[in-house]
Order: structure tokens, then C-alpha cells, then sequence
């Protein structure tokens, strides 16, 4: 139990470092937020969900949105981070992060930012799909390998 609080913890302090460092890149209508990668973890650890949701909400804290971000935007993660853990097995894993913020994050972005919604929703998702498919896919793609030798090293 206590490796997965660490766990849950790490994902979130990794999150929160990833948005903070790269701030420019990070929030508004046009971004590449490379701590969207982790949101596959849950494929691999379910202990990622509440750290996802963690990550996300204090991350949203030092956006130019503010409280709607904090608020919408971590409870799209949260959600979008169940569909992943419920989808693991499937393509739709990866589809969960993409088409969930494409949608529910561009609902009021695109009213801060003075964009057409449908502008929004394409600028979102381009960049959610960019990251999740190449960082996000990578990452899934080295853990696996290494959870499969190390059990069968351990073996």
C-alpha cells in the first residue's frame, strides 16, 4: 500500500514539475503539455488516477485561467484517467486523455481565449494527441518492457 501512495505522489509531483518548467508550453489555447504523457499510466498502475487528479490540480493553479481551470480541468483528468484505467487494454486507453480534454477543456477555453470553440477543440486535441501517441506511447512501451524483465529476471 505504501508503494502505491509514493507512487500516486511521484506521478503527481512529475506532473506538477513537467507544467511548471515548461509554463510557456503549458497552458492557453495552444499548448504541448508534455505531462500529458503520463496520462497512460493508469494503463499500468491504478495508484496514478488520484495522481493524475493531484498532479493536474495543482499544476492548473499556476495557469492564467485560474479556478475554472483548476476546477474543469483537473476533474477532466480525473475522469479521463478512470476511461484510461477502464480502457487499458484497449486503443481507447489512449483515446480517453485525448477526445476527453479535446472536448471538456476547450468548453472554457475557448471563452477565456477568445477562440472559436471548434478552433479549440482542434488546437486541444492535435496537441493531446501529439504527446499522448509519441511521450505518452514511449513511456508505456519502456515501463512494459521493463515490468516484463524484471518479473521474468526475478523468475
Amino acid at each position: 500500500m505504501g508503494i502505491k501512495i509514493a507512487r500516486a505522489g511521484l506521478i503527481a509531483a512529475i506532473y506538477i514539475v513537467l507544467c511548471i518548467a515548461l509554463q510557456p508550453l503549458s497552458y492557453g489555447v495552444v499548448q504541448i503539455r508534455f505531462a500529458e504523457a503520463l496520462t497512460l499510466l493508469p494503463m499500468l498502475f491504478p495508484e496514478a488516477i488520484p495522481g493524475l487528479f493531484i498532479g493536474a490540480l495543482v499544476a492548473n493553479l499556476y495557469g492564467p485561467v485560474g479556478m475554472v481551470d483548476v476546477i474543469g480541468g483537473s476533474l477532466t483528468t480525473l475522469v479521463a484517467a478512470y476511461g484510461t484505467y477502464f480502457f487499458r487494454n484497449s486503443v481507447l486507453a489512449y483515446l480517453s486523455p485525448v477526445v476527453l480534454n479535446a472536448i471538456f477543456v476547450s468548453l472554457y477555453l475557448h471563452l477565456f481565449f477568445e477562440w472559436p470553440y471548434w478552433a479549440t477543440v482542434l488546437s486541444i486535441g492535435l496537441s493531446e494527441a501529439l504527446v499522448v501517441f509519441t511521450l505518452g506511447h514511449l513511456l508505456i512501451t519502456v515501463l512494459k518492457r521493463y515490468k516484463r524483465d524484471r518479473n521474468s529476471f526475478l523468475k
